[in-house]
């Protein structure tokens, strides 16, 4: 494999900070959206009488979804991950708490496999903390 090109190391860490945003902003909301979800059915709340926070936040996790997807394509096509891995990665999404994991996952693939953009992102942290 040969090495990157320093813009190609740029795009890659760009495209896997905005996917790491995105999967835990995706994280938490279909997290705190299934954890109510489970309070209301357990404490038998009729749908109809659900605060309106609980229908604006699947609207929100629907919307955000297809960001995470957005960012998921983007960096699957930056990084050549396989197919098969990227589905599961975009699937992650869908299923609480497994976005944590999964971006976990992605995170350290990347690292492994484009040394460069942690470097990149270390050397990015100390010159905005030198100031």
């Amino acid at each position: 494999m040969s090495t990157p090109t320093p813009e190609k190391v740029r795009a890659v860490h760009g495209a896997l900070m905005r996917y790491r945003a995105m999967a835990w902003v995706t994280g938490v909301v279909l997290a705190v959206m299934t954890i109510a979800l489970v309070w209301f059915t357990v404490a038998a709340v009729d749908k109809a009488d659900r605060p309106l926070w609980y229908s604006i936040g699947w609207i929100a996790h629907g919307w955000l979804f297809v960001v995470y997807l957005l960012t998921t394509v983007d960096l699957v096509t930056r990084t050549r991950i396989s197919a098969l891995k990227a589905l599961l990665v975009a699937l992650a999404g869908t299923v609480p708490f497994a976005s944590f994991f999964a971006e976990r996952w992605v995170t350290h693939d990347v690292q492994r496999r484009f040394p460069q953009a942690e470097s990149s992102e270390r050397s990015t942290m100390t010159s905005t903390t030198d100031v």
